[in-house]
């Protein structure tokens, strides 16, 4: 079926195009306005996301079930983040937006057709594969069958119960992946929040109607809940891809330049992020291996590790996702018309953003992560070993926190000079340096599973360095001069910051218990007056993506204060 809208093929009128949330008003620099909308959108899905996690580890405790649990739906996950968020959304995103600058809308549309319909139809063949080989995937991931044959077996039954999920989270990548590119972030960013809200909603109301004491047959009902979930994340978005005039018809005829484009980039995107996901199955294993000091495989570091980084995921989503989705679009379309000094720029500037937000953001992590965790999840059946020991996580994790943010901004842009298999070979050499770094710290060192979060964040460290390298090396200058010298003010702000999430543990947070309203207004309040130190050192020191979002809010003050006319 055709598209309802077309307009005209020119590459500057494509360019221009604005429609729900504008792009950048100068193609050097990412829209402040779009990445607000994006950062809000994901921090609304990722608050919902630990609402989710709270809501399970209160009913479920950071036991067997929940291992058992977060276990089966790391598989479709991981999936998620190979296939449908990873590979294909970069790859389609890419050559879609490239396809409005050069083509026109017409021709862009065309391409979607074939592109979601091959994508339905390869996900439910995989989605089919893994119902039928998911005990041989739970064998492996569990570090060659180290779970008890009755947590193995549970883990196998909600491991297909949730396969079908893979197939829906692509289909709603790729529909994101047309709204970025038509410039409209907020929807697509809000899709995810459906997901967790359905996720809550559906699965702890079919976890209590087959057993409402939250053992073991209420995870089926999770499960359940996670399919709802993701039926609801891509529905949500149809209005929006209808407003801005697609109309999907079924187009089996693959032999498209366009398709060949994407399925080349997708090949070292697989690889690539494949990797990433070797280490997270390298990571679970070790995990599933956690012994007691007499040697005794115990229960807990699966959900402790899962937590911490469901944690970090918040701003890796709120500032790096947020600017990556913002900037790919702009980065692809500034590659495809030749102007590399504007891609540069772009990524360039994006890279200042997401350390000025992301390194904030691990100091405060890493300095209250105890009372973070104790707050949030330290209810019902989360014991406080638990909440330390996930705090231990979240610690580690948090180092790596800017380079993982970074990585979601740097390792996109390769796609969009054609340098798709750099990413591949870093991300290949990870797998390597992860399994050497886990084993040194479990095994050697005696961290047990805060070993596998430093692991983690020394691995992310370490590509985003290379990444770096490489992208100077094929695209010329990347500021590097004006990155550093945002550092050293980010960092000497940070330190204000640190002291005062110091003096915070050391005074302010009582050793009596509190209740959650009393716990949570001591983090707010902390976290507010850090905030504002921070962001306020920052900008007297000059930094200039402060200041930019200062002038922003400036300007829309002082015009919405003009009397009017």
């Amino acid at each position: 079926m055709a598209p309802a809208q077309d307009r005209p093929a020119s590459a500057k009128a494509s360019a221009g195009n604005q429609s729900q949330d504008r792009q950048p008003e100068s193609a050097g620099r990412i829209s402040a306005r779009a990445t607000g909308v994006v950062s809000i959108a994901v921090m609304c899905s990722r608050v919902l996301g630990l609402i989710r996690e709270q809501v399970f580890a209160g009913l479920f405790g950071a036991g067997k079930n929940l291992d058992a649990f977060l276990m089966a739906f790391r598989v479709p996950n991981l999936l998620r983040d190979l296939f449908a968020e990873g590979a294909l959304s970069t790859a389609f995103i890419t050559t879609f937006s490239k396809k409005i600058a050069t083509e026109g809308d017409a021709s862009a549309w065309r391409l979607g057709n074939k592109v979601a319909t091959l994508t339905a139809i390869f996900m439910s063949a995989v989605t089919l594969v893994g119902i039928i080989f998911a005990p041989q995937i739970i064998y492996l991931m569990t570090g060659f069958g180290g779970w008890s044959p009755e947590k193995t077996a549970i883990t196998v039954l909600l491991t297909r119960i949730m396969w079908p999920f893979i197939l829906l989270v692509s289909l709603a990548a790729l529909v994101m992946g047309m709204l970025n590119a038509k410039n409209v972030f907020g929807a697509p960013a809000m899709a995810s929040s459906y997901f967790n809200l359905g996720s809550i909603i559906g699965g702890v109301a079919l976890g209590w109607w087959l057993d409402p004491h939250f053992g073991t047959r209420s995870l089926i009902g999770l499960a359940i809940g996670t399919l709802f979930g993701g039926l609801w994340q891509l529905l949500a978005q149809f209005p929006s891809l209808h407003h801005v005039g697609y109309r999907y018809g079924v187009d089996l005829r693959w032999r498209d330049p366009g398709v060949h484009t994407v399925l080349t980039l997708m090949g070292p995107a697989v690889i690539a992020a494949s990797a990433v996901q070797v280490n997270v199955l390298v990571n679970s294993g070790f995990a599933a291996r956690v012994t007691d000091a007499s040697g005794h495989v115990i229960d807990g570091p699966v959900t402790w590790l899962n937590i911490a980084f469901r944690l970090m995921q918040l701003p890796i989503g709120v500032f790096g996702v947020a600017v990556g989705t913002v900037t790919l679009p702009l980065v692809s379309r500034t590659a495809a018309l030749g102007d590399m000094a504007g891609f540069r720029s772009a990524l360039a500037h994006a890279l200042r953003l997401v350390t000025l937000l992301t390194i904030p953001a691990a100091i405060g992590l890493i300095m209250l992560a105890e009372p973070i965790i104790a707050m949030l999840y330290q209810h019902g059946r989360f014991t406080f070993d638990a909440t330390r020991q996930t705090a231990a996580a979240l610690q580690f994790y948090a180092i790596g926190l800017a380079a993982y943010s970074a990585i979601k901004v740097l390792a996109p842009a390769f796609y969009a000079i054609d340098r798709r298999y750099l990413p591949m070979i870093v991300s290949v050499f990870s797998i390597g340096l992860n399994f050497a770094l886990n084993w040194f710290f479990m095994f050697k060192v005696r961290l047990g599973h805060r070993g596998l979060a430093l692991s983690t964040s020394l691995v992310a460290l370490t590509n985003f360095v290379l990444l770096y390298i490489f992208m100077r090396r094929h695209s010329g200058r990347l500021e590097t001069a004006q990155l550093l010298r945002t550092l050293l003010k980010v960092f000497a702000a940070g330190a204000v910051l640190a002291f005062i999430c110091w003096l915070a543990v050391q005074f302010f947070f009582a050793p009596m218990p509190l209740s959650l309203w009393e716990e949570a207004l001591e983090l707010l309040m902390t976290i507010a007056v850090g905030a504002v130190a921070f962001f306020g050192v920052a900008y007297l020191l000059g930094v200039d993506e402060v200041r930019d979002v200062v002038d922003l809010v400036t300007r829309r003050f002082v015009r919405r204060n003009q009397p009017s006319a």
